[in-house]
């Protein structure tokens, strides 16, 4: 899920991946990019909520290559109150 949101930086086309519209994601990459990222906002919540997040599972190894950090994605999940999938159960917050 968030690996996609990562290429939405530089491609304009929305694709339906995981039950969510891609361009969507882009509302949760503040939240998990950085040092010190923001708390997740509704917005970022709601796209979170909506997600099958267990099929963004196939995507998890690839999202340090985009900046985002894979705890900081399980803490976005955990913040916005959706089930945390097995791929992330195992990371450190």
């Amino acid at each position: 899920m968030v690996l996609t949101a990562a290429m939405l930086v530089t491609e304009a086309m929305s694709i339906s991946l995981c039950n969510i519209n891609t361009n969507d994601l882009e509302k949760c990459r503040p939240a998990v990019a950085g040092r010190n990222p923001p708390p997740p906002g509704p917005d970022c919540c709601a796209v979170v909520k909506a997600a099958n997040i267990e099929c963004g599972c196939k995507y998890k190894f690839y999202l340090s290559s985009y900046g985002i950090n894979p705890s900081k994605a399980k803490a976005v999940i955990a913040s916005c109150g959706a089930r945390i999938p097995s791929c992330f159960r195992r990371l450190k917050n």
